[in-house]
């Protein structure tokens, strides 16, 4: 996967999140597609392909669902530092990496994002934003359950074996 690659992976991404994803709302969650996409890219693709499709995927998400520019990009490269740090301690673990970063991050993902959005409003946090994204850390989860462990299979096949050339 060519850095290139993932910066076009996260501008569809950004894209399908902002004009398709809200018709599949499931009670009060939403998924984060382009938060889920950046920890298995990361995990397949390696850290720096993770910041490009972080950074690249946060710009346009904010440009596309009218954010403040750049609160998602901070949010998801915090994400993506942090399942680079799993990555490391779980390395054994790969085919379940992905579902095990995206449900330890997505709260972090979307109370970074919470919090962001409410100091660049002024206004402070109200109520229990902790049980308003459980439901969407349980949807982020379940399409990393899906989509994570198939697509590092995918990946592991098609990279090269090692071989030893005599």
């Amino acid at each position: 996967m060519t850095l290139l690659f993932a910066a076009v992976g996260a501008t569809v991404a950004a894209l399908l999140e902002s004009s398709v994803v809200p018709y599949l709302r499931v009670g009060d969650s939403l998924p984060h597609l382009v938060f889920v996409l950046a920890v298995i890219v990361t995990v397949i693709g390696g850290f720096e392909r993770g910041l490009v499709w972080a950074f690249i995927g946060g710009l346009f998400l904010d440009v596309f669902t009218q954010r403040p520019l750049g609160i998602s990009a901070f949010a998801l490269l915090l994400c993506v530092g942090g399942v680079a740090g799993l990555n490391r301690v779980l390395s054994r673990a790969r085919p379940l990496l992905p579902i095990i970063a995206t449900l330890l991050l997505s709260l972090v993902y979307s109370m970074s994002l919470y919090l962001t959005f409410a100091a660049l409003e002024g206004s402070p946090p109200a109520g229990d934003p902790v049980a308003l994204f459980l439901p969407g850390a349980a949807y982020d989860g379940v399409l990393a359950a899906i989509f994570g462990p198939l697509l590092v299979a995918i990946a592991d096949r098609r990279a090269e074996s090692e071989r030893v050339e005599w």
